[in-house]
């Protein structure tokens, strides 16, 4: 077992989740990915959008590592002859550039171990993620925590496991959610390994589910609670020992409806429902599944936008959502992390295509367009803003990302649609850079930040409207 997590950088936060104030936390960390651009071959772009992330003002990187990538001989079905635990038998070319490049930039790096898996390493070695081996999957863990446990700041086990993409089955019989169960023995074994390659005080993630379940995606709360050996009241199975885990992993995507919308399921969980999940990990800890106060990490998420019009918004209202998102995270006193996927949009747009889930196939929750323009997201991203309007007034509430200690940032107005930019007023942060005022209401009055960084570069934020609060 490791030992426990000492109060360092992300793991003291974590530590102090269980007494963090009932209005939410401001010291969450923020976690970016963007496989698209350090996974290519282009030295030069790789290096540009690290230093992008940097400068963003974002702390973390995520990197998803698929055992089959690194594994020899991924399409065998015979298990090739080499030392599982040892790193000397695996490739690491692509993940050792992309995360010894973060840790030279001082960026922290979340590290995700998950399927596809090799076809040697599951029960039928008929595909790459139909019950994988989780002995196979320990020694795999084994040594990529012996390969990166000096440079890695947390690792997560498997992506979306509650995904048919990356796990399967699913479901089986008469709709019992299988996936929970292989999850766990999945866990155990990598955990174990990890610790085995001496990882220390790093903390381990469990979950990283995906948002909504469907026929073939199981709910994520379902998920947990199979995964954890709870029924449906979080009543804890006889022989099922507490996880050893350091926090709770999830992708709380939404809908074009925005941050405040709610899925019908109740076992669904979007960014405006994180208080299920919140309540369910408070259920599990008290029934001995988990530690209590397990903190909550959001690893993945992302507005998408336009040019996709079936499931993005306008790239103004992605600028928007993104905030409001982030404003709710962070009130939330048991998240830790927020997270940014994409830095560019996935794929470029298929031309002839007449289905618009084919036009655009793949994410667009990028802050550049899959060409590399800017959105107004990007803008944004940097100094995020919040307005939400009462009957008289007008709450503005804003980040600066990546700022050290107390700073002041200027607060703009315009009263039209392309009026001239005004100062409203200026305003000072707290010492993790969250700031709060209030104004008077005004019919399409916009806001936007200014804030001059220590490098005396000034960053302009995206024009934001009022919306109404959460019901």
């Amino acid at each position: 077992m490791r030992p426990t997590l000492l109060c360092l950088s992300i793991m003291c936060v974590a530590a102090a989740a269980t007494a963090a104030p009932a209005h939410g936390r401001s010291d969450a960390v923020t976690i970016f990915e963007a496989p698209r651009e350090l996974r290519s071959g282009d030295a030069a772009l790789r290096a540009a959008t690290l230093d992008e992330i940097r400068d963003l003002g974002a702390g973390w990187l995520r990197v998803v590592m698929y055992w089959r990538d690194v594994a020899p001989s991924p399409e065998a079905q015979a298990v090739p002859q080499f030392d599982e635990r040892d790193p000397a038998g695996y490739d690491w070319a692509v993940y050792d550039r992309i995360i010894r490049a973060a840790d030279a930039r001082g960026l922290k790096v979340l590290l995700t171990i998950s399927g596809p898996v090799p076809l040697w390493a599951t029960r039928s070695r008929r595909d790459h993620v139909t019950r994988p081996s989780a002995t196979r999957f320990g020694r795999f863990a084994e040594a990529a925590g012996r390969r990166y446990g000096a440079i890695v700041d947390a690792w997560a086990i498997w992506n979306e496991p509650n995904h048919p993409k990356f796990l399967r089955p699913q479901w089986t019989g008469y709709r019992t959610p299988t996936s929970g169960a292989i999850y766990r023995r999945l866990f155990q074994r990598g955990e174990r390994g990890l610790a085995a390659a001496g990882i220390g005080s790093v903390p381990v993630l469990f979950g990283e589910t995906a948002p909504r379940g469907t026929g073939h995606v199981v709910h994520p709360l379902v998920f947990l609670r199979r995964a954890m050996c709870l029924d449906k009241r979080y009543r804890r199975g006889r022989g099922c020992h507490r996880l050893r885990a350091d926090g709770y992993a999830h992708h709380p995507y939404t809908t074009r409806s925005g941050p405040f919308f709610r899925p019908p399921s109740p076992e669904d969980v979007t960014i405006g429902s994180l208080s299920r999940l919140n309540r369910a990990l408070a259920r599990a800890g008290r029934a001995g599944a988990v530690r209590r106060g397990l903190p909550l990490w959001l690893t993945e998420f992302g507005i998408q936008s336009y040019p996709d019009r079936q499931v993005g918004v306008p790239q103004t209202q992605q600028a928007e959502f993104l905030a409001l998102s982030e404003r709710l995270a962070r009130r939330n006193p048991r998240v830790v992390s927020f997270s940014q996927y994409l830095m560019r949009d996935s794929d470029a747009v298929v031309r002839g295509a007449t289905a618009a889930t084919t036009r655009h196939p793949g994410f667009e929750s990028g802050l550049r367009t899959s060409t590399g323009k800017l959105k107004r997201a990007f803008r944004g991203f940097r100094v995020p803003l919040v307005a939400l309007r009462g009957r008289a007034r007008t709450t503005l509430w804003g980040f600066v990302r990546g700022s050290e200690g107390v700073t002041q940032v200027t607060i703009e107005y315009r009263n039209s649609h392309r009026g001239t930019w005004r100062r409203l007023k200026r305003d000072r942060t707290d010492r993790h850079g969250i700031w709060t005022t209030t104004t008077t209401w005004r019919r399409d009055r916009r806001y936007r930040v200014r804030w001059t960084d220590g490098a005396s570069r000034v960053w302009v934020g995206s024009p934001t409207r009022s919306y109404p609060r959460a019901r």
